[in-house]
């Protein structure tokens, strides 16, 4: 029998995107029962299984290919950080593992997915009620795709943390067993309950200490809390900027934050009029009462290197109320190329990266919104609103199992929001199969990101790619 792949999409009942109410939903028990029934075109044996095939792409040209369109002249800051270790080539490399992913066995539910789901995408930021929580927060990739290729990416990512760390391999086969042991636990919970009700559940930092098991994780939880309580507009507005004519402006640090030319200042803050008509009224009256003071570009992340991203600095009726806010570019996602019909296709891409945002966060930025510069299609959100995160190379064996823990409980807690729950419930089941088959897999494929890592290392040595390391 072939290999069954992602690109089936089935009718996942009443808990399946938009719909009629008119329409009677399909009972929970026949849900179930169809995802039981999936096993037959996607046995969960079958998940543990990776070879790479002969006929594989090369992941330096999909590196290189994933370079088109960014700034030429931060491509080598992009590479510099992807060469860094194997568990930085993973978080920029989430193309190489979509084009891998989508020849795997799949059940063809199709919920909304991060797309990127690794350990270093959740974290914490700050709820509409300026309350801190913790839950999935980049979105860039954000689509409708196979619920599998998000468990199976943070799971490997659980697997490469591990081993970066120096732990046991049965260390790591521990963590990424906790990771789809909670996925499976929640997943079932909130099949079961009803569809409104399972939107409203948060994580914030007092249960987030309660689901650590390890003194040393819940410490870390607390460290990590205290430094995204600290990331604050006001907080930043020394760090970011100097007093020049009694107004403040965006301090250079070349090349990772640096000046726009007039014409593209002028063209961004037009674009950020245009942004309020996204917003819901009541916050766009609020940040009409701003004024834009500064715009300044500023690098991001590991993946998003040499896309245009851009912080603006607007004042309130006083110097010290302010508000930066982040444009980052927004592209078409790496999973829409492994997706068919008209859900694979968006008209402005960040505007599916807020909507996809909403739907699997359970609170979000009330400053969501998207905007267009030229040709460059944009998202835009606080750029700091407390935003923080665990960071993996500080904590132990124990701590690492938590922390997968918590991320495959939150990754359930968002696929359930949007579609398919009782389904990949019922495809799921009691038992361990699911999970000694991610562990066998995150195992192997872990292999793969190091050897994967280790050839792109090979490739800057020979000159084949620029790579320079700025802090």
């Amino acid at each position: 029998m072939e290999p069954a792949t992602g690109h089936i999409v089935l009718d996942t009942g009443a808990d399946d995107g938009f719909t009629s109410l008119r329409r009677p939903a399909r009972p929970r028990a026949d849900r179930y029962e169809l995802g039981r029934s999936l096993r037959e075109r996607a046995h969960r044996s079958d998940m543990a299984f990776w070879t790479p095939p002969a006929d594989r792409a090369d992941p330096v040209q999909q590196v290189i290919d994933q370079n088109y369109g960014r700034q030429p002249w931060l491509v080598p800051i992009r590479i510099g950080r992807m060469i860094s270790s194997p568990y930085a080539f993973l978080r920029g490399s989430a193309n190489v593992m979509a084009d891998d992913f989508a020849a795997l066995p799949a059940t063809g539910i199709t919920p909304v997915i991060c797309g990127d789901a690794h350990l270093g995408n959740f974290g914490f930021y700050a709820s509409p009620e300026r309350e801190l929580v913790f839950d999935l927060n980049d979105f860039d990739e954000a689509h409708p795709g196979a619920w599998e290729w998000d468990l199976r990416r943070l799971t490997v990512s659980v697997y490469v943390a591990g081993r970066q760390n120096g732990f046991r391999e049965t260390a790591c086969v521990d963590a990424v067993r906790h990771c789809v042991d909670e996925y499976k636990e929640q997943l079932a919970h909130l099949a079961e309950r009803p569809l409104l009700g399972r939107s409203f559940d948060r994580l914030d930092v007092e249960r987030l200490r309660s689901a650590a098991t390890r003194a040393s994780f819940r410490d870390e939880i607390e460290r990590a809390a205290r430094r995204a309580r600290r990331r604050t507009s006001d907080r930043a507005l020394p760090r970011f900027t100097e007093r020049r004519d009694g107004t403040f402006k965006l301090v250079e640090e070349p090349p990772l934050i640096t000046r726009p030319s007039e014409g593209e200042w002028d063209a961004l803050a037009e674009a950020l009029d245009g942004y309020l008509n996204t917003l819901p009224p009541h916050w766009a009256r609020i940040l009409a009462g701003y004024r834009i003071v500064d715009i300044a570009h500023k690098v991001v992340g590991v993946g998003s290197v040499g896309l245009r991203a851009y912080v603006a600095l607007c004042e309130g009726s006083s110097p010290d109320d302010v508000v930066f806010l982040q444009l980052k570019q927004a592209r078409r996602s790496v999973i829409a190329v492994h997706q068919h019909g008209e859900s694979a296709w968006h008209r402005h891409q960040g505007q599916r990266v807020v909507e996809y945002q909403q739907a699997l966060q359970t609170v979000s930025d009330p400053l969501l919104g998207w905007t267009t510069v030229g040709d460059t299609q944009f998202y835009v959100r606080q750029f700091r609103d407390m935003k923080g995160a665990i960071l993996v190379e500080d904590i132990d064996a124990g701590a690492l199992a938590d922390y997968a823990g918590i991320c495959g409980f939150l990754l359930a807690k968002s696929h359930a929001r949007t579609s398919g729950a009782s389904m990949i419930a019922g495809y799921i089941g009691g038992s361990d199969k699911l999970a000694d088959s991610l562990c066998r897999f995150a195992r192997t494929y872990a292999d793969q990101v190091e050897s994967d890592h280790a050839a792109l290392v090979a490739a800057v040595h020979r000159g084949v790619l620029p790579a320079e390391t700025v802090a």
